[in-house]
């Protein structure tokens, strides 16, 4: 039985390596460099198109746990990035022109694998893993629109960052829902009319990430607007819309604030918040300042940026499993950014991931189900929990896995605890057959 992969990015790189070293005959499809994405340089395999860093390695940051987990797990990419290496503190950095290089040669070289540079435009009958990327071609796109139905498929995005709830102060931020409607669900910083100016000004004087040109002209709804656009219909227009202060009184003041900045639950662990209607396009670093003056959020952790990209990806939490595959279609699995997944070293992870599930339902032996205790088994669980009303795509961070109990003296010991994480995780890979 052979298996069609759609796209050589880092998922598809990776899965069709899994399944061919497991004996198995792989179709990679890739249109590059018969017709481009716009964002790709070059026709091989595994191009990194914008930063060369694969983040940290160090097991006691998220990213770099997820790095071992691979390895442990048989992962293929990350041994030859881990070759590929350059120097970069304790980062992951790659030479990417060698690193793209490798993976084409090992993929064009291996006798299971047939590549077949052709764009796809239809979804194949048989066995197939689809990992063509965020900037899956029109054609393509469509075809995934009609297999997920059409609201369950995303073009362009603007998305709010995300914040870690324990770097929070709440002496200032409290509690509530607007007008005490049901359960205090919402995290509220509450601005007087200074705080509030002072934000203003930066939101109006930061820069701003300048588009591709096949990310110019994207449309957005007004909904989904970036707030520093909100911000340039006048001053006062933020206090009417997304930090509008009606109906959230702090009890413990009284007070009606001049504006308010809300954060809503992200996940269901409850660690992470993401700041209602602040999709933004700033600089990340400009976001940082903007962020930081947010009374509540002086030190804040933010564990997603916000962005504003062309991005394709699907709804995962109505149509994937964790272990990727999806829930209509048996012999059909996603993998990589397409998922919800963001990042270099995420994508690779979930090409491992679906790589093996797919191998192991040809063979019909159970799928693997990742621990949520793992980096990885917290990604593929969040991306595919039903209870996300609005998915946005992640990476791997700390927030996102099941919270482990400290003694009260030692809860805001970060160190500790992202230890004490990375060995639970590592702990419940023991013993997984892979």
């Amino acid at each position: 039985m052979e298996v069609n992969v759609i796209g050589a990015g880092l998922a598809g790189s990776e899965a069709s390596w899994q399944l061919a070293k497991r004996g198995i005959k792989v179709n990679l499809y890739e249109m590059r460099p018969e017709k481009s994405t716009g964002a790709h340089k070059t026709g091989k395999f595994a191009e990194f198109v914008c930063s060369n860093s694969l983040g940290s390695h160090d097991i006691s940051n998220a990213s770099g746990l997820l790095k071992r987990e691979m390895r442990l797990l048989g992962g293929e990419l990350i041994d030859i990035a881990f070759d590929c290496q350059v120097p970069a503190g304790g980062a992951l950095a790659i030479d990417r022109e060698l690193f793209s290089q490798r993976v084409t040669e090992k993929i064009q070289s291996n006798s299971n694998i047939n590549v077949i540079n052709k764009e796809v435009v239809e979804i194949p009958d048989g066995p197939v893993i689809i990992a063509s990327g965020p900037l899956t071609s029109p054609d393509f796109a469509n075809a995934i629109k009609e297999f997920t139905q059409s609201e369950h498929l995303y073009f362009f995005d603007a998305i709010a960052p995300i914040v870690d709830v324990e770097s929070i102060n709440f002496d200032k931020a409290f509690y509530a829902s607007r007008y005490d409607k049901g359960e205090a669900s919402y995290i509220n910083c509450p601005m007087n009319r200074e705080e509030y100016e002072r934000f203003y000004d930066i939101l109006t004087h930061s820069e701003k990430i300048e588009l591709k040109e096949f990310e110019k002209g994207a449309k957005f709804f007004e909904s989904c607007l970036p707030i520093e656009v909100i911000a340039s219909r006048g001053v006062d227009t933020l206090r009417f819309g997304p930090m509008k202060p009606v109906g959230l009184i702090d009890k413990r003041t009284g007070i009606e604030n001049y504006a308010v900045v809300q954060l809503r639950q992200d996940n269901s662990a409850k660690t992470l918040y993401n700041l209602v209607g602040f999709q933004t396009n700033l600089k990340w670093g400009a976001q940082k300042e903007l962020l930081q003056s947010i009374p509540g959020l002086e030190n804040v952790n933010i564990v997603r940026y916000g962005v504003m990209h062309r991005n394709t990806f699907i709804n995962s939490p109505k149509l994937l499993n964790p272990t990727l595959q999806t829930r209509t279609r048996k012999d059909l699995f996603f993998a990589g950014q397409i998922t919800g997944t963001e990042g270099y070293t995420e994508s690779i992870a979930s090409g491992l991931l679906a790589g093996i599930n797919m191998a192991r339902y040809i063979s019909g032996e159970p799928l693997l189900t990742l621990p949520p205790t793992t980096i990885l088994g917290a990604l593929t669980h969040y991306i595919s929990d039903e209870n996300h009303t609005k998915f946005q795509p992640i990476n791997s961070n700390w927030g996102i896995l099941e919270p482990i109990e400290l003694p009260k003296k030692e809860r805001k010991n970060k160190k500790l605890k992202n230890e004490l994480l990375a060995k639970r995780s590592l702990e419940s890979l023991e013993g997984i057959k892979i």
